[in-house]
């Protein structure tokens, strides 16, 4: 038998261990793995008297096409959220249609007739809300003025930090921030002696069209942002909502060539077959999802690891992250 020199047989044996040594080192920790970890009490279910299931017409393959949005809780949009309720006990979206797609913008969906006299016909108990209700008192005791000083004070902090157990993101300006409210990100600010936040366009924010200011929209007319995060659109344009299921019926179709990104082609419209609250629907089809709670530990940990990912992939961690990339966790449950 061929003897292997002592260096040759250290090297073979050194190889021979390496993929075991590989098996027992621990998986890097990704945002997709905390996530997978969060016990089931950190969480939260979201009503489905919350959720609008909007229904569209098959696609060319005949395969189903279904939107769920989540209404955002209070304290913000309320006046169009209510109004939103109205429209979907209605019936009103029912034979309305999908009109008008712009690349990198919006998805917009309603009746899109500029014809007052051939518009359809909105139902009663509509509110008009006014445009001072883009903003609300600040939801929580997180205050623009402590998370400022803290940023002030701690110039090199990561944002996001940590404050007073909350999570919250550094402003761009000096007395704003950003933080979240029942799982949905939000800003804030002082103005100049009350604390002041609202509602922020991400993608798949969903939001109500209108026309020029001081016109704020009834929520007939709604879209979703299909690219990055418009964020000049915040306190111009009410947030009433996210899709948090179904987007690419609706980030996926053809660009629209008309004016403003309408359709000028009638027949590349999508058909709205339906749209109805979560617990309007059969008891049997109510959609149930839940989403990390925004105040635990698990979400903290997740934007923790999303801002300074260290594995096989990513090699340079950010040292931060933007509020609308770092994306709430939402599930569906199974029945």
């Amino acid at each position: 038998m061929t003897r292997l020199p002592p260096l040759t047989l250290a090297l073979a044996l050194a190889a021979t261990a390496l993929p075991a040594a590989a098996q027992d080192a621990p998986a890097p920790v990704t945002p997709a793995s905390v996530v997978a970890g969060a016990p089931a009490s950190d969480w939260r279910a979201i009503d489905p008297a919350d959720l609008l299931v909007m229904t569209l017409a098959p696609d060319a393959a005949g395969q189903p096409r279904v939107v769920t949005i989540q209404l955002i809780p209070p304290p913000f949009s309320q006046g169009w959220v209510g109004n939103i309720r109205t429209l979907a006990k209605a019936h009103w979206w029912d034979g309305t249609s999908v009109y008008r797609v712009v690349d990198n913008w919006v998805t917009q969906w309603g009746d899109g007739e500029d014809d007052a006299a051939k518009a359809k016909r909105l139902p009663a108990g509509l509110r008009e809300v006014p445009e001072s209700e883009y903003t609300a008192d600040a939801p929580s005791t997180v205050t623009a003025s402590g998370i400022a000083l803290y940023y002030q004070a701690n110039a090199g902090a990561q944002s996001p930090s940590l404050f007073n157990g909350r999570i919250v993101f550094r402003g761009q300006k000096s007395w704003d921030y950003a933080a979240y409210a029942a799982g949905f990100p939000y800003s804030g600010s002082m103005d100049p002696h009350r604390s002041l936040a609202w509602p922020i366009h991400c993608y798949a924010s969903v939001g109500v069209a209108r026309d020029l200011s001081p016109n704020t929209g009834s929520g007939a007319e709604l879209y979703t942002v299909i690219g990055h995060a418009p964020r000049q659109l915040d306190r111009n344009i009410a947030v009433v909502g996210r899709v948090i299921e179904g987007i690419e019926h609706l980030s996926a179709l053809p660009r629209g060539k008309g004016e403003a990104g309408v359709y000028s082609d009638p027949t590349l419209r999508v058909p709205i077959v339906s749209v109805r609250l979560g617990d309007e629907l059969p008891a049997a089809d109510q959609p149930k999802f839940e989403y990390l709670d925004t105040d635990s530990a698990s979400f903290a940990r997740y934007l923790e690891v999303s801002a300074n990912r260290n594995d096989p992939f990513y090699r340079v961690p950010a040292g931060g992250i933007d509020i609308c990339n770092a994306k709430v966790p939402i599930r569906r449950v199974k029945p």
